[in-house]
């Protein structure tokens, strides 16, 4: 039928042959093809169609010709599709035995990574057929024009031919001073080298603690919205995130009586991502101290995740919760990532401090696996040192008449000028954190809110479920693209806007 879609096909292709959805994964898998079970839940649904070699797979799994799968056009019948049931044919053509399945983990069950998800996998389909993609949902900023300054790209090919090697397994002497003399600029209390560690990006760091900290059945408490990695990591090894709020009407901080009500006899640690993404807050001191207080009284490991420090706007200093916590255990994060526009370089750090009388034991486990993966990136290690130490080029950028401060500016009046969208103006970082008014769109699904903004736009954004926000409300939108970028985006989105309903 002319009105069939690519599902409508797909559907009826597996009620011919009685499969269900698993069953494909399950041939494909059988046939040394990969197939995952959400891929083949969107394909099925309709949310999102598959690029040229998925629909190909599915065309031979299920036996159909694979133009008549894609557009409908052509005969519907090929070759003999197999069965989850038949045996795989050897090279030789003896029959032998099924392979076993290998699944995926069931740890993997509730981990989320949306940025790049479901909808960017449609992104990319969409560019693979030849359509320009405007990337709004990954703050990487060399695709944009961010250049790393000249001296440490400079340095970095300079001391090529000395990091051929491993390094300590914290990291090399120059990069750990430089960091332990940066955490004193910050005043982080009871720093010294050995409690300095550097890592592949601040992920890598992020993945190592929460692996060393929890057991099944522990507690941790993560902003929402968050940056989902702390999440999924939380949930990997074994723990229980656990989401406090942040406030939109208080410039999006943290809601302490929020906090305080999810504290129970598991909560291990308090995690807090300052400035934040993806709503750009910075938080004050007060907020700060207040979150201490819970951690005192509730004798909590604190987590700071502060990779955006260097780059607040309109005056506000940034404070490391650290600083605040003396006789707390704490554990602060930051990098070059971003401050020095060198993201793929992946060169991230943790810093301990306060009482690590009481984290004896958690430093003996940190050593270890720091140890099993050998040492982080050593050239990027490198240039740690020329990084902090030097001129900080990023300041131009944050600064009234810098790109990251007029475009920051332009987005957040841009966005709430559109009716149904209010966006708290962002201090820190290159996010801002939109709220849709879902009544108005009759929007239920934020991730299909998304796919038809891609589909519409080719405008690529991150939904709000995607920080573990818990309604369909929010989305985030990277504004690093340059000005004139940016002016065709917002136009674009306020013309979605005036005329889209969900459903």
């Amino acid at each position: 039928m002319a009105h069939e879609t690519f599902s409508d096909r797909l559907r009826a292709a597996m009620a011919e042959r009685g499969l269900k959805q698993a069953d494909l994964v399950h041939i494909a898998e059988a046939r040394g093809e990969k197939l995952g079970k959400s891929q083949v839940s969107q394909y099925v649904s309709g949310k999102v169609v598959p690029r040229a070699n998925v629909a190909r797979l599915l065309a031979s799994v299920l036996g159909v010709d694979e133009g008549w799968l894609v557009t409908g056009q052509g005969a519907r019948a090929a070759a003999r599709p197999e069965t989850a049931h038949e045996p795989v044919r050897s090279a030789s053509g003896k029959g032998s035995p099924t392979m076993r399945e290998f699944k995926k983990s069931s740890k993997l069950d509730n981990v989320l990574y949306d940025v790049r998800g479901p909808v960017a996998d449609e992104a990319a389909r969409l560019e693979d057929e030849g359509l320009r993609i405007l990337k709004l949902n990954i703050g990487n900023p060399a695709p944009f024009g961010f250049r790393a300054p000249d001296e440490v790209v400079f340095d970095m090919r300079q001391q090529l031919t000395e990091c051929e090697g491993y390094s300590d397994s914290r990291g090399l002497f120059s990069a750990r001073k430089a960091i332990m003399q940066y955490a004193q600029l910050k005043r982080l209390p009871n720093v010294s080298m050995d409690g300095i560690y550097t890592g592949n990006g601040v992920s890598e760091l992020i993945q190592l603690c929460m692996n060393v900290l929890l057991n099944t059945g522990d507690e941790i408490l993560i902003p929402a919205p968050d940056y989902p990695l702390w999440t999924a990591c939380a949930t990997l090894a074994g723990g229980t995130p656990v989401h406090y709020l942040c406030d939109e009407q208080a410039d999006w901080t943290p809601d302490i009586a929020d906090i305080e009500s999810k504290v129970t006899s598991n909560t291990k640690a308090i995690v807090i991502i300052n400035p934040n993404n993806p709503t750009g807050a910075v938080y004050p001191r007060e907020v700060l101290e207040q979150i201490v207080g819970i951690a005192r009284r509730h004798q909590l490991m604190i987590f700071s995740d502060e990779i955006y420090d260097r780059l607040c706007m309109d005056g506000e200093k940034h404070i490391s919760i650290a600083a605040l916590a003396p006789d707390l255990p704490c554990v602060t994060f930051s990098g070059l990532s971003k401050s020095h526009m060198v993201a793929g370089y992946r060169v991230g750090w943790m810093i301990l401090s306060g009482n690590k009388r009481c984290m004896r034991d958690f430093i003996y486990g940190v050593n270890m696996l720091s140890n099993m993966r050998l040492c982080s990136n050593v050239p990027a290690q490198s240039i740690v040192q020329t990084a902090l130490g030097g001129y900080q080029s990023v300041e131009r950028y944050v600064e009234p008449g810098g790109r990251i401060y007029e475009q920051r500016n332009y987005v957040y009046e841009a966005l709430n000028e559109i009716d149904g969208i209010t966006a708290v103006k962002p201090k820190a970082a290159f996010y801002i954190f939109p709220k849709i008014d879902v009544k108005k769109f009759n929007i239920t699904d934020d991730e299909q809110f998304a796919l038809d903004l891609l589909h519409e736009k080719h405008i690529l954004i991150t939904r709000g479920g995607g920080f573990n926000w818990p309604e369909p409300d929010h989305f985030r939108i990277v504004y690093l693209p340059r000005m004139g970028v940016l002016r065709e985006a917002m136009e674009d989105l306020a013309d979605f806007f005036a005329h889209y309903r969900q459903g």
